[in-house]
């Protein structure tokens, strides 16, 4: 049996970050990744990456004027081998990074839990163990696939992950799920030239967010043709031979109905990656989503095991998986005060064109808290810079503490907003006054000092 300071199960951002840490400090690490696909985790390999870089295609395809299918689908095609050249160049590169370290020894196969420092790998040539003084989880998200009848009997039934292989453009791509997944991959497909529905079974789209903003973000993807059936559930899938048809139900009117599309997403979110790890064996205890259960320094149930990223239930972001490998190192290497807490403001963006972006609170959420707030909201129209680039579709709302002036939240439907809802997670981390950003000096003409006007209005 091969004996580690360290065994790491999982290749993601905060895995691999660890690995290349603690080697540096000499210690003796192993690293178990199940997927030679998905060496860097799932952000490199079928999360953010590849989908930003659809994003950028279907933005340059737009801009080129294509008018047949025939000619959008091609552009399709390079956009999918480009992504592909993309991800095999990061996950090398990530391999390598690891793979060259001597004191770090990666294993390919399926990790189980024999005790709480004994794993077990099933590799293709047999099964090892390895025995780790410390041990760390890191094995990300998985798709949720429902229980809807003939959903695994058709091969045009896709995930957000295989989607992504599929190299010809749908005609009709039919989406399950009005969340922020299926919402990216409409925009991203719409963009490309496919006609796209998608099937919610609430009565609004992105529901995380205040209503009047889901439904700015509903008229904006109109305009682009993505047709959205709501409060309607999904009851079965009939294959046909280049075809899917997708019955459903009006939840409302108790109508039933039919799609055929000859492509479907499947976007009903993701769950933690944790049904084959075999945790009881561990003493490590998950919660009913099937998460690891962890304290505020990231350790689990089980003494000298942690989890990191997706797999521990937190927000499902590779910035997140790599701010968790800053708590562990803290806490086994420094000064032990990094606790989950310290994350005050999560900042997410959405990669629809425009980009949903928030921070902090929303409208709704403040009020429930109790606040006492003052709301700004500013049509992305009235910004001169989105003037210049044409991109004039989309609202700014930011939420204040009326008591105290502090910053509660910003959500941001605008060109740029992923890289302005940084300047006011900044602010918010800083403590600044609202007045921060209304008089911040910003240069002209940019989107950032909408900023100024948008705070202003408070």
């Amino acid at each position: 049996m091969n004996q580690y300071d360290a065994v790491i199960i999982g290749f993601g951002k905060g895995g691999k970050t660890l690995a290349g840490f603690m080697a540096k400090q000499g210690k003796k690490v192993a690293v178990i990744e199940k997927s030679e696909q998905m060496y860097g985790g799932t952000c490199i390999n079928i999360g953010c990456i590849p989908t930003k870089k659809l994003v950028h295609k279907a933005k340059v395809a737009l801009y080129k004027g294509l008018n047949s299918f025939e000619e959008k689908a091609a552009e399709y095609r390079q956009a999918i081998e480009e992504k592909h050249s993309l991800v095999e160049m990061l996950r090398t590169k990530n391999f390598n990074m690891l793979n060259d370290n001597p004191n770090i020894e990666i294993y390919n196969g399926a990790a189980s839990f024999v005790s709480d420092s004994i794993i077990q790998v099933k590799t293709t040539e047999g099964m090892i163990e390895l025995k780790g003084e410390k041990i760390f989880i890191n094995t990300g998200a998985t798709t949720i696939v429902p229980n809807i009848p003939g959903i695994h009997e058709s091969n045009k039934i896709y995930t957000s992950t295989t989607i992504m292989e599929h190299t010809e453009l749908p005609k009709h791509l039919v989406i399950v799920g009005g969340g922020y997944i299926g919402l990216e991959f409409a925009s991203i497909y719409a963009t490309f030239g496919s006609k796209v529905t998608v099937i919610e079974s609430s009565d609004r789209i992105a529901m995380r967010e205040d209503e009047d903003i889901s439904e700015v973000v509903k008229e904006v993807l109109e305009k682009k043709g993505i047709n959205f059936v709501l409060n309607s559930k999904v009851d079965a899938f009939e294959n046909k031979e280049d075809e899917v048809v997708v019955n459903y139900t009006n939840k409302v009117s108790n109508e039933q109905m039919q799609l055929i599309g000859d492509a479907v997403l499947i976007a009903t979110g993701r769950k933690p990656n944790t049904e084959e790890l075999n945790l009881q064996a561990a003493g490590v205890e998950v919660n009913e989503r099937g998460a690891v259960v962890v304290d505020s320094r990231l350790q689990t149930s089980a003494p000298h095991i942690w989890a990191l990223g997706d797999v521990n239930g937190g927000p499902q972001f590779t910035y997140i998986s790599l701010d968790d490998f800053r708590i562990v190192k803290d806490n086994l290497f420094g000064e032990g005060k990094r606790t989950v807490e310290d994350r005050k403001f999560t900042v997410y963006s959405v990669f629809i064109e425009p980009n949903l972006s928030r921070v902090g609170l929303s409208e709704s959420e403040a009020r429930a808290k109790g606040y006492d707030i003052k709301v700004a909201k500013l049509p992305v129209a009235a910004v001169p810079r989105a003037r210049v680039i044409n991109e004039i579709e989309g609202v700014m709302k930011a939420i204040v503490d009326a008591k105290t002036n502090k910053i509660l939240g910003c959500t941001l439907l605008c060109a740029e907003s992923s890289e302005m809802i940084n300047i006011v997670s900044t602010a918010m981390e800083l403590d600044q006054d609202y007045t921060f950003l209304r008089d911040h000096i910003f240069t002209h003409p940019t989107m950032s000092e909408a900023l100024n006007e948008l705070f202003g209005l408070i």
